[in-house]
């Protein structure tokens, strides 16, 4: 029976979520599997994938062709790399003990580089807010002076025309004296 570790789409619509599954080929796409592997997220930034490495590399070495997306995935994870190093140590080129040391030293450059990317893009995210707050405030800032400016404006507008009002008043209320 050949055996794909292929991706098993759920989610609802626009937001998909997936199973990594070792499933039969002839299954459907979204049918019966032989064994989950694991979950990938791609809403998430950077994507979200929790896989069972150890699993996953029982079953390639079972025989199961991983599809073009599964075996970026697992590549990602490191299950790839487990996979060659065990044939070497199969073939007597490693020792076990050199495998899994070359694959932590992996792992952990890999987890550096995430980290990175993860610091970065909440950085990012920080610059992108700061920015917006102080545009923000700039526009607010404009808004008050502009209204104050419209304020004196008016005030001044009817400043004169009070003070015409004042010089009529005074000149009737002396007229009214002389009178």
């Amino acid at each position: 029976m050949p055996v794909k570790i292929r991706l098993q789409r759920h989610g609802k619509k626009g937001k998909p979520f997936y199973w990594v599954v070792a499933a039969d080929s002839r299954s459907k796409r979204d049918g019966k599997f032989l064994a989950k592997l694991g979950t990938y997220n791609p809403n998430t930034n950077p994507a979200t994938i929790d896989l069972d490495v150890d699993s996953a590399v029982q079953w390639l070495h079972n025989g199961a062709q991983p599809t073009d997306t599964a075996r970026a995935i697992l590549s990602y994870k490191g299950a790839l790399l487990k996979h060659h190093l065990d044939g070497g140590v199969r073939k007597g080129a490693l020792t076990q003990e050199q495998a899994d040391a070359k694959l932590t030293t992996w792992l952990e450059e890999k987890t550096g580089k995430v980290d990175a990317k993860k610091g970065n893009l909440s950085d990012a995210k920080a610059d992108a807010r700061a920015k917006a707050l102080e545009a923000e405030k700039k526009v607010n800032d404009d808004r008050i002076a502009a209204a104050k400016q419209a304020e004196a404006d008016l005030i001044a507008a009817n400043a004169p025309a009070a003070e015409e009002a004042t010089e009529e008043t005074a000149d009737e209320n002396t007229e009214e004296t002389q009178a």
